[in-house]
């Protein structure tokens, strides 16, 4: 294949600054798509070129597949880089910029359509012999939800079929409860993502969330990069990842690794992917695939001294994948949220000042600027805290270090919380599972049922409009809240809790 030489990056933010950098580096010229709200953004600064999009909301804009191919061949790009979130896991997208003759430069169309409905994954996984978490893999339906429960043994989970992010996700402890929460998950899930499909499976005892990052190329060449422990979560969303994962012993994690490659070639997975697994008494079982760069893919790349990026561009251009580093000391990411440390309400308002920390093994991937405004259209994550250390104690002090030293002034964040996080001896211990963040940090689970009900739904109607939903979706979840009427509720009701 001809070397790609032109890229438009369709995102923005920090990952697509991320992706102009390395495209820099390879002497590829970068197009930018912007918004009406991010016309001062510094991705579309960096860029050789900016094409405007128009609105501010993403479906207006981000998530505007006719607007952002379009864009890529006025100027003549023979490639286009999603990043992550909006069209990254959208197989229309991707067959789109096939059509146009445009390299997409994440996984085939199939490849994301499978991965991205959870039955079908889990069905494909278990094809291929990858471990599942006992449940009942296709959509249930309330007439068989209690005889499944049954089966399967409490306590269960309800889980959104075409979810992620943690959206539409319901644990339930017993048959009590079960009804009601069936009805909240699919609520949830149709609100979020315009589908209302839920499957149960067996909620796993102090699990711990541990996830493979793989890279295919288009000659059948898989290889994976490790794992990172990703168990420290609020709302079933990450917020701090470390890596390795010091649970793992050397043989299981070679047999996660096995597992990881093999599901990516039964999808004939092309370009970078995370399969997720939760590892409970020594076993792992199948959560999902992501099929594109995850979030946190600066641990892998700190721990490895590789840039995931750059092979992303390679294996798109037909280079086959490079051999796989040998890994080095621990990394550590903390995502640097704008909401209340308290009851993680997203925060609103201007970047009045930003101290950077600095250092050795420190890397911060961010976006932010003074007088940059944070608004409700995207989501609340300003900045990516990496650090990497010789080992994991030294990896937690440095991270520790790093997190008092960033300022960030004029609008909330959750760098608190990652800090009374790294600081806890559960994390410092290393035996800790995804109910770490609820046992640790008291005051998040002393929310008034109100504000965090309010919360919830602002959140959800965001993530709605964030996700492209339909406008049948958006107005279902408008309904239940209303939500911007919540969203102004919730804020004024924060600023009077205790």
């Amino acid at each position: 294949m001809p070397p790609i030489r032109r890229i438009l990056v369709a995102n923005r933010g920090e990952i697509a600054l991320r992706v102009i950098r390395t495209a820099q580096e390879m002497g590829i010229e970068t197009v930018a798509v912007y918004s009406d709200a991010d016309r001062a953004a510094l991705h579309v600064r960096r860029a050789n070129q900016a094409v405007h999009l128009g609105g501010s909301k993403p479906a207006q804009s981000y998530l505007d597949i006719g607007k952002v191919v379009d864009a890529a061949k006025s100027t003549g790009c023979d490639a286009l880089h999603p990043g992550y979130g909006f069209l990254s896991e959208n197989e229309d997208a991707a067959q789109a910029c096939i059509d146009a003759g445009i390299e997409f430069l994440g996984p085939p169309p199939k490849a994301i359509a499978a991965m991205g409905d959870k039955v079908e994954a889990r069905k494909i996984a278990q094809q291929a012999g990858v471990p599942l978490v006992p449940g009942l893999q296709e959509d249930v339906d309330e007439a068989r939800l209690a005889a499944a429960a049954r089966q399967v043994g409490y306590p269960v989970m309800l889980k959104a079929a075409a979810g992620g992010g943690g959206k539409g996700i319901r644990i339930v402890r017993d048959e009590k409860g079960l009804l009601e929460a069936f009805h909240m998950a699919r609520a949830e899930a149709k609100g979020a993502f315009g589908d209302d499909r839920v499957y149960l499976e067996k909620f796993v005892t102090r699990p711990r969330h541990v996830e493979i990052q793989v890279m295919a190329d288009k000659h059948g060449n898989v290889v994976y990069y490790g794992e990172r422990e990703c168990s420290v979560q609020r709302r079933h969303q990450k917020l701090v990842e470390e890596s390795p994962c010091v649970a793992l012993s050397p043989a299981l994690r070679e047999q996660m690794g096995k597992a990881a490659c093999d599901l990516a070639r039964a999808v004939g997975y092309q370009g970078a992917g995370t399969v997720e697994f939760l590892y409970s008494e020594g076993r792992f079982y199948f959560l999902e695939m992501n099929t594109r760069l995850q979030v946190e893919h600066p641990v892998t790349e700190m721990r490895f001294g590789v840039d995931l990026v750059r092979e992303q561009i390679r294996v798109g251009q037909g280079e086959t994948v490079a051999p796989v580093p040998e890994p080095r000391g621990h990394a550590i990411e903390v995502r640097v949220n704008a909401e209340d440390p308290n009851t993680y309400f997203p925060s609103l308002g201007r970047i009045a000042r930003i101290n950077l920390p600095g250092g050795p093994g420190v890397r911060l991937d961010s976006a932010l600027y003074r007088g940059m405004e944070v608004t409700p259209f995207y989501d609340s994550m300003l900045a990516k805290l990496v650090v990497h250390g010789a080992d994991r104690e030294q990896a937690i002090a440095r991270c520790q270090r790093t997190l008092r030293e960033l300022r960030i002034v004029g609008v909330s964040t959750s760098l608190p919380v990652a800090l009374r996080t790294l600081q806890s001896a559960e994390f410092q211990s290393g035996d800790y599972d995804t109910g770490i963040l609820e046992r640790i940090d008291k005051k998040a689970s002393n929310v008034p049922p109100e504000l965090a009900m309010l919360a919830a739904a602002a959140a959800r109607f965001l993530a709605a409009e964030r996700a492209g939903a339909t406008a049948g979706a958006r107005a279902g979840a408008a309904e239940a809240t209303p939500a911007w009427a919540a969203l102004g509720r919730a804020e004024r009701l924060r600023r009077t809790s205790p």
